[in-house]
């Protein structure tokens, strides 16, 4: 089973994605599952350094929206530091608004189902921007 972690403050909008998934048919096809900080355990006041080991520990990709680098554990901070070439990469959402616009939620679903299934191609990478 492929897990996607998503971030706490796009809940709503990764289940948007996750519609667009169900729709295309590819929920049936692909063990995909979208789970959420609730379901986890994990509090939604969680550094990103504690969310990012906790993904990586489950072997979980970290779905999140562009995020920035502010303190010691900031997730870009914390993929400089932490990154390894075993790593799952973070898929973050470039504009993460335009999720409400269908044709960007198709190129997000699209990409993002590229990475999880060719993870050869992007282990190690730290962040990805999708689309």
């Amino acid at each position: 089973m492929i897990t996607v972690l998503a971030d706490h403050n796009i809940e709503g909008q990764a289940l948007l994605l996750w519609g667009t998934l169900s729709a295309a048919g590819w929920l049936e096809l692909v063990p995909l599952r979208l789970v959420r900080f609730a379901e986890i355990g994990l509090p939604a006041d969680s550094t990103d350094r504690t969310v990012w080991r906790f993904a990586q520990a489950q072997q979980m990709y970290l779905l999140t929206d562009n995020r920035n680098m502010e303190g010691d554990d900031s997730l870009e901070q914390t993929i400089r530091e932490e990154n390894r070439a075993t790593s799952l990469p973070v898929l973050t959402i470039g504009r993460v608004a335009r999720l409400t616009k269908r044709s960007y939620r198709e190129a997000c679903a699209a990409r993002l189902l590229e990475i999880v299934l060719y993870p050869e191609d992007y282990v190690g990478a730290g962040r990805i921007f999708i689309p």
